[in-house]
């Protein structure tokens, strides 16, 4: 595999990557799901801040310093527990973020749309022009890629100063719309909401996959990620706030609950300007956090093509952009498949829904290799506290919403998605008839 690093480029100092880690950490569609479940939410994201966001940066600092090289946890996992285990979470790690294109893309078009967003016809054409975008720019070098994961980290930021100080002055001229008692209400969308809450302080992980392109990626990473965790912690909690203020949960819808809530508190403050701005942030910010993900994502079948568990072609470097052009392609093409496939059957809401519940389930399945590799590397507390949160956030993913009526086909979803989805990796795995050294 050094061969092929050699041809990525060390493009990435340390703003990049707090810039990077905080645009693939925040997804301002988690907001809108956490005002939705209410103010005990708030206390929710306090303790992943404590039990998994925490004990994250503590394990991604401490297993690149020890893997320096592209592919982060799939090399981790791989020398850890062994070839099949590494390539599964590097499966199922694809297969989540295939998921989390189309359904944080009909998010953010939603939010961003106003009256089109009950358009299926727009959002699904829509979705799919940001996903190209995203992509797009990162597939011509990073060196010019960098810079939409740089604006879209840096609308985040401009975001959360705008939904802050909106529910600040509203707050302030005719108090709360919700009263904040942080007490979570225990019921089925409680539950169901902490996996969300989990999954939303993910995406640290992202960085270590591009480790071989950071300047100093042992000095740098654990800096960028206590940068990204604070600034994400701060920023969920206090932008459910703010939500809060404006509307009572039962206004806040998870699909466009941006657009609802900002709306609310142009009218009230006589700023029309706010909605547009939100909608214009929220854009930039899901940009940001597409090219980010994607570009870091894509280095994983990459990293699975050099050792031969994916075609080589997989392993190929563009011969100008220094880019692996061929899986960032195939990365767009599945995202592309799914957007279409899992509108079938449902309304656009309970697709949604289907998508972000089958995407935690999947999506937290790496997170036991990466604890596990914690463990091993000396980090206990760390490991146990993530390792935990993982479990409870796996389980909570299986429990249906409001907005699922039908129970037993969504649960059905979720048992034939995740089973596909290990089934398909072992025919992989097992075609490919190889057993790479661990390194």
């Amino acid at each position: 595999m050094a061969s092929t690093t050699a041809e990525l480029r060390r493009e990435l100092g340390l703003r990049d990557i707090a810039l990077m880690a905080i645009a693939c950490i925040i997804g301002t569609r988690w907001i809108s799901a956490a005002a939705h479940a209410g103010p005990g939410s708030i206390l929710l994201w306090l303790l992943g801040a404590i039990l998994f966001v925490a004990p994250l940066a503590i394990t991604i600092g401490t297993l690149t310093a020890k893997y320096p090289s592209t592919g982060g946890f799939y090399i981790w996992t791989r020398n850890d527990f062994g070839p099949w285990h590494g390539f599964l979470s590097l499966f199922c790690c694809l297969m989540t973020i295939a998921l989390w294109f189309p359904s944080a893309a009909m998010f953010y078009v939603g939010s961003a749309s106003g009256h089109l967003a009950e358009n299926r016809v727009f959002v699904v054409a829509a979705s799919m022009a940001v996903i190209w975008i995203a992509l797009g720019t990162n597939i011509v070098g990073l060196n010019i890629g960098k810079w939409t994961q740089n604006i879209g980290g840096a609308a985040t930021w401009i975001l959360a100063a705008i939904l802050i100080g909106a529910g600040w002055l509203v707050w302030h001229k005719q108090g709360s719309a919700t009263p904040l008692q942080l007490m979570p209400v225990w019921n089925w969308d409680t539950v169901s909401l902490l996996g969300v809450v989990a999954y939303a302080m993910t995406g640290l992980e992202m960085v270590g996959l591009v480790a071989s392109e950071i300047h100093n990626p042992e000095r740098d990473v654990p800096r960028a990620g206590w940068i990204a965790s604070v600034f994400s912690v701060v920023f969920y909690a206090a932008t459910t706030v703010a939500l809060l203020v404006v509307l009572r949960p039962e206004n806040i819808t998870e699909l466009t609950g941006l657009a609802e809530t900002s709306a609310a508190a142009g009218r009230i403050l006589g700023q029309p300007w706010i909605g547009p701005a939100v909608a214009i942030l929220v854009a930039a910010s899901a940009v940001g956090q597409f090219g980010g993900i994607g570009t870091s994502v894509a280095r994983l079948p990459y990293a699975a093509g050099a050792d031969n568990l994916l075609p080589a072609a997989f392993s190929r470097v563009h011969p100008r952009w220094a880019t692996p052009y061929v899986s960032m392609l195939a990365l767009g093409g599945v995202a592309s498949a799914f957007l279409l496939l899992l509108q079938l059957g449902d309304t656009m809401r309970a697709a949604y829904q289907s998508m972000v519940s089958l995407m935690v389930l999947t999506g937290f399945l790496p997170f036991l290799y990466i604890f596990g590799s914690g463990w091993k590397a000396g980090k206990r507390l760390s490991a146990a506290s993530g390792l935990a949160v993982t479990v409870v956030a796996i389980l909570s993913s299986i429990v249906p919403t409001a907005e699922i009526h039908d129970v037993w086909a969504f649960e059905a979803k979720m048992a034939i998605g995740t089973l596909a989805t290990i089934g398909v990796a072992w025919l992989i795995f097992v075609r490919s008839g190889r057993n790479p050294p661990a390194r």
